[in-house]
């Protein structure tokens, strides 16, 4: 995961994702979490999601709308 984006995720997200490397380092093969925790990850995700759907629909919109131009010679 790129640098610039693990400082973005969340709290719950970031703690996730270092449970996930810490799973990897130590070629663990099961990984537990809290139900808070498993709450807390689906909430986020949840949340995740939501915004992707209201980028879809905002740039579907702006793919369905008409640009007029009108080009006027004056006097030529």
């Amino acid at each position: 995961m790129e640098h610039s984006l693990e400082q973005q995720l969340s709290l719950h997200l970031k703690n996730f994702n270092n449970k996930i490397k810490v799973l990897n380092q130590t070629g663990a093969k099961d990984l537990t979490l809290t139900a808070v925790e498993a709450r807390n990850i689906h909430s986020e995700i949840f949340e995740l999601l939501m915004q992707i759907q209201e980028l879809a629909r905002v740039k579907k919109e702006q793919a369905n709308e008409v640009i007029t131009v009108q080009v006027g010679g004056g006097k030529f």
